[in-house]
């Protein structure tokens, strides 16, 4: 097979495409891939340091205002199809896949004139608007959420979960609680806003340490590398210390070693670590960022609660009161976590790249 995949800008366009390839050429490693991102996105840098041939373009997205910018946009938009209408004439792929994000949708669009099949991948509940125009003349769809389909035409779409979701569950390795000074045998909460960390989640958490001393469970509280000593000021200035049972710490470097021990994650509503957690069955405490497109984390957020896996704090409401609260209640209540566990097992895809490989392989012409 020879397969091109476009998606930049996020890690959340950019880990579902890895790990697709990657399970394809374990799957078959005679595979060819070639891996069309953006000049400025993350992907120059993640995709050749993965191992896979990459090629960039130049875009950006559309100004929600009016701006003279837009017509840059417009230009970009199209000379950065005429250069991916050459490299797709190139390669000769079987398929074209798009993870999102602006540059995939040249990318797609050439193939589409080109007559080539292509395959989108939508992460969130709330289809993008790159997802959105390329449906008109795509393939196939595979969603992440049931709750993405209607808005592709009937039959188009198709639940496959978020192909990151399958490296964690098949990730290999252990965890050393060792390395945290905490116990393998006492219940954990897991705190983190992403690899940057989140402003006001930190503030929160360093208002409610205090509390989470003598209860009967631990606290990895993760702050981001570049806050982590911001979080440490904050502490010294409030007077506040970590218990014996809380680790502070900036990052975790085998967080997906780590995410099968805990027994509860607090944390924002990305696709990707959603995928994550439905995927190991993990119950939720969601705080969504506000300040994404479309709000579609409360999007996300509010689907897994509707499905009784997960509770959401609004950032509006977070404070150390309400947060110790919430995690309190659920870390002192077993049989409440563990029904949580169980309906976020039935949202979570394990064999999703097995899945989304499926849906790419049935579009390739004989």
């Amino acid at each position: 097979m020879r397969i091109v995949v476009s998606g930049g800008g996020t890690g959340g366009h950019i880990y579902p495409a890895l790990a697709t390839v990657k399970q394809l050429k374990k799957q078959d490693p005679s595979t060819e891939v070639l891996y069309i991102g953006g000049e400025r996105g993350l992907e120059k840098t993640i995709v050749p340091d993965a191992g896979f041939d990459f090629k960039a373009l130049a875009v950006q997205g559309f100004k929600r205002s009016l701006s003279v910018d837009n017509f840059k946009t417009i230009y970009l938009f199209l000379s950065a199809t005429r250069k991916a209408k050459q490299m797709l004439l190139d390669f000769k792929p079987d398929v074209v896949v798009g993870t999102g994000g602006y540059v995939s949708g040249p990318v797609l669009y050439a193939a589409q004139q080109l007559q080539i099949p292509t395959v989108i991948h939508e992460q969130n509940s709330v289809v993008g608007v790159t997802n959105k125009f390329l449906a008109r003349k795509v393939t196939k769809v595979g969603v992440a959420f049931p709750a993405a389909i209607p808005a592709f035409k009937p039959g188009l779409a198709t639940v496959v979960g978020n192909p990151r979701a399958q490296e964690v569950v098949d990730g290999e390795g252990s965890f050393n609680w060792a390395d945290l000074n905490l116990s393998a045998t006492v219940p954990t909460v897991l705190i983190f806003g992403g690899s940057q960390g989140a402003l006001k989640l930190n503030k929160a958490m360093v208002a409610a340490l205090p509390k989470f001393a003598d209860r009967p469970y631990q606290v990895i509280f993760v702050t981001g590398g570049k806050r982590f000593d911001e979080v440490q000021a904050d502490m010294q200035a409030a007077g506040v210390t970590a218990a014996a049972n809380v680790e502070v710490v900036p990052y975790i470097g085998n967080m997906p070693q780590l995410m099968p021990a805990v027994d509860l994650v607090v944390g924002r509503a990305g696709a990707t670590s959603l995928a994550e957690q439905t995927a190991l069955g993990k119950p939720m405490i969601l705080i969504p960022s506000p300040y994404v497109t479309n709000d579609h984390q409360t999007k996300n957020a509010r689907s897994l609660v509707e499905a009784g896996a997960a509770e959401m704090i609004t950032e509006e409401s977070l404070t150390g009161t309400t947060l110790f609260g919430t995690i309190d209640q659920l870390m002192t209540n077993q049989g409440e976590r563990q029904a949580m566990a169980t309906a976020a097992t039935t949202l979570g895809v394990p064999d999703a790249a097995d899945q989304f490989i499926q849906l790419i392989k049935s579009v390739i012409k004989n």
